[in-house]
């Protein structure tokens, strides 16, 4: 059986005053797949606690409670959110005072041979950067590793073997660079992080098929017209005055292409390409001045804080194999989906697959996934009408909680409403489905009811 995968989904707006009901079965025991995935190159939007407002908490199955919320502070709440850590009597103020606070996992094996939750935020609005920190959830639960330096992190399962890594970007590293801002690159260096037994590895060549696709798009968007004016430049551009704002802003696009195709390269483990490609492109007068600036904003990124880096092409010629567990679950569950996150359903076995979760002796109760962030937003305008019934959407959950892939199952609810919500579901975060101890990929079949 083979799914295809959505990704690189884009988040839509939520209407004022909807709630939402959320219904999941999952149909088969287990299932043998064979998937082939594609990272998403855009951050999920999904924030659980912003400028004061949202709140999560769960108990895991260690004991450990995991809070985030508006901060408490002097008996009063202020614009800022906490992450809190509990277990019995005791307390861990993970993150305090932050201006945003997101989970990004919580119960995933991230490498640490136990489970973990990790909080990324943001202390204060002009942040441009997040922080990301991994902390058991063994009791007592402590801090694990820090890392700094992109702008986003989100783990995923990518190929569901059970194998995750952390995608960010080297934010810290291209933020600034040649004066450019952030927000000029479409394609900021990606970065792949991967956790093996507590030492944070660059994983980032074993995904060179990735960066291909990033390179692909980048060179479909450049012109040879654009290439070979840029070329006559002194790629500073700094004697740019007698040109006119459109050439100006042309041979400004052009260069950041140039250094997104040479990133590319570069963060997946083919220096001597990314230099080829560097030679090809940019001005020759300029060339030593620009590839020394891109070595020393490399080597000050977030890539100075990893411990090794694996080796190039790792997975070229390998075909990946996934286990995916259906359980039958039914979870009811209303919400304002106008809030930035939502509590923990309510949860019970569903009567009509009763007993086809409990395969393999786990207790179906204890081991499906949860949501830990669902928005439901809709179609800024449509003429769709609302349905009566529930669209039913098809979801595979891989063991960092993360939304794989995503498909209606019903091809009558196409339209804005039904695409509306597979681009949604970018943003659904979960705590994973788990068997034997152990978080596994798992599929669910996720009715959404409109109520008005």
């Amino acid at each position: 059986m083979r799914l295809l995968v959505t990704k690189c989904l884009a988040a839509c707006k939520s209407i004022a005053g909807m709630r939402k009901k959320i219904d999941a079965r999952i149909l088969l025991p287990l299932v043998f797949l064979y998937f082939v995935s594609t990272p998403c190159n855009a951050r999920a939007q999904r924030i659980l606690c912003s400028g004061g407002f949202g709140h999560f908490s769960a108990e895991f199955q260690t004991g450990v409670t995991v809070t985030v919320s508006a901060s408490k502070h002097g008996g009063f709440a202020s614009h800022s959110c906490d992450a809190t850590l509990r277990w019995g009597q005791d307390v861990l103020p993970a993150v305090q005072r932050a201006y945003e606070v997101d989970i990004d996992v919580l119960g995933a094996n991230l490498g640490f041979r136990e489970p973990v939750v990790t909080f990324q935020f943001k202390k204060s609005d002009l942040d441009r950067l997040m922080t990301y920190e991994v902390y058991s959830l063994k009791k007592p639960p402590r801090l694990l590793r820090t890392i700094t330096g992109g702008d986003y992190y989100d783990a995923q399962d990518y190929d569901l073997e059970n194998r995750i890594a952390i995608w960010t970007d080297d934010a810290d590293a291209a933020n600034g660079f040649e004066n450019l801002p952030m927000s000029s690159f479409d394609f900021p260096p990606t970065v792949v992080l991967q956790f093996e037994k507590g030492r944070l590895i660059d994983v980032s060549s074993e995904y060179q098929g990735y960066y291909d696709h990033q390179i692909a798009q980048i060179k479909a968007r450049l012109t040879p017209a654009a290439l070979s004016e840029f070329k006559k430049s002194d790629g500073k551009l700094s004697s740019s005055s007698s040109l006119s704002m459109p050439n100006l802003h042309t041979l400004l696009r052009t260069k950041i292409k140039v250094l997104e195709i040479v990133w590319a390269y570069l963060y997946s483990g083919r220096e001597q390409e990314a230099w080829n490609a560097l030679a090809e492109m940019w001005p020759p007068a300029d060339l030593n001045r620009i590839r020394g600036a891109i070595q020393n904003a490399r080597a000050h990124g977030i890539l100075g804080q990893v411990d090794g880096t694996a080796k190039p092409n790792l997975r070229k010629h390998r075909k990946h194999h996934a286990f995916v567990y259906d359980m039958s679950i039914h979870v009811r569950q209303s919400a304002d989906l106008n809030s930035i996150s939502t509590d923990l359903p309510y949860i019970e076995e569903d009567s009509h697959h009763s007993g086809s979760g409990n395969r393999d002796g786990f207790n179906i109760k204890q081991n499906l996934p949860k949501p830990i962030y669902l928005s439901r937003p809709l179609p800024n305008s449509t003429t769709q009408a609302l349905p009566d019934t529930r669209i039913y959407l098809m979801l595979v959950i891989d063991a960092a909680g993360k939304v794989h892939s995503a498909q209606l199952v019903n091809k009558a609810d196409s339209g804005p409403l039904g695409d509306t919500l597979i681009h949604a579901s970018k943003e659904w975060n979960f705590i994973p489905g788990f068997s034997a101890g152990r978080p596994v990929a798992s599929k669910i079949l996720l009715g959404v009811s409109p109520d008005q």
